[in-house]
């Protein structure tokens, strides 16, 4: 794997960190995951502006401009035959000892890149409920952060992810999230997601969704729901950056439409127009 690192192409054999970093010492780490279209990412201004959000909440210098990343993919792309890829970029505090600080203005900047696993698009999945309730974020909005305990406990819940979807709960019995996704479902006509409330991350597809169904003319529901509430709807999908728009086909003995579902069918359309659209603007 080719990844960059601090301004420098390197391979991931090359790669080093200092245990004093406080990305590794105290989890003060946040990430962005994305994958390309012919070099270009989708919403990519919303994904740099998620992860400056979390920056500067924990007063780490954000060290390169959305332009100085872009970049970098373009020039990973190309090292790698022009195929496109998944990437996460990966900001930690920096290397400052074992006291806390007040600041960190030298973080150390890992883009990585690895290959694609090519989806069919509209592939369904299924869905089971989680043992390992959601825990609460350490503020008020959940980040992409390398606090990723929960997440390794639910992931042992499933054995295939590529088939199956974890869904959380909160310790209250409130509809969450999913282990790599945010969850939507329609009733009525209505499309339904839990809030952010709930202590969800904010997913960038998820925002874009909710927009696109709006514009649409579609009821957009965010709040509180049990699990029951879910199992009475007649569609249900998931939503991530890299693979998109997911149907889910059913969840325990709960059957949903899956692929034919005509909601799910006209925000998959969306969305393949937002990605034709990205790759035929010039810029990022």
């Amino acid at each position: 794997m080719l990844c960059w690192m601090n301004g420098n192409y390197i391979e991931e054999q090359q790669l080093t960190i200092s245990p004093f970093d406080h990305g590794f010492l105290y989890g003060l780490g946040f990430f962005e995951t994305l994958r390309t279209y012919q070099g270009k990412v989708v919403l990519f201004q919303e994904h740099y502006n998620r992860l400056c959000m979390a920056l500067a909440r924990y007063r780490i210098k954000v060290p390169y401009t959305i332009s100085e990343i872009q970049e970098v993919i373009s020039e990973l792309t190309n090292r790698s035959g022009g195929e496109d890829g998944v990437f996460r970029i990966n900001v930690s505090a920096g290397n400052y000892g074992l006291e806390l600080q007040t600041g960190y203005n030298n973080p150390n900047v890992i883009i990585f890149r690895r290959p694609l696993n090519q989806r069919k698009r509209g592939l369904e999945k299924v869905a089971s409920w989680l043992q390992t309730p959601r825990n609460l974020p350490e503020q008020e909005v959940r980040y992409k952060s390398h606090h990723f305990g929960n997440i390794a406990l639910a992931r042992f819940e499933i054995n295939n992810l590529e088939e199956c979807e974890g869904f959380f709960v909160t310790r209250r019995g409130i509809v969450a999230e999913g282990i790599q996704s945010n969850i939507f479902w329609v009733k009525d006509d209505i499309l339904y997601t839990p809030s952010l409330a709930t202590g969800i991350i904010p997913g960038v597809t998820r925002d874009w969704l909710i927009m696109t169904a709006k514009e649409r003319g579609i009821i957009v529901v965010e709040d509180m729901f049990i699990k029951s509430e879910l199992e009475e709807a007649y569609e249900c999908f998931v939503t991530n950056s890299i693979e998109g728009i997911v149907p889910i086909a059913a969840i325990g003995n709960h059957n949903f439409l899956g692929k034919d579902g005509p909601l799910f069918q006209l925000l998959q359309q969306a969305y393949i127009e937002e990605i034709i659209k990205t790759i035929k603007r010039r810029t990022f």
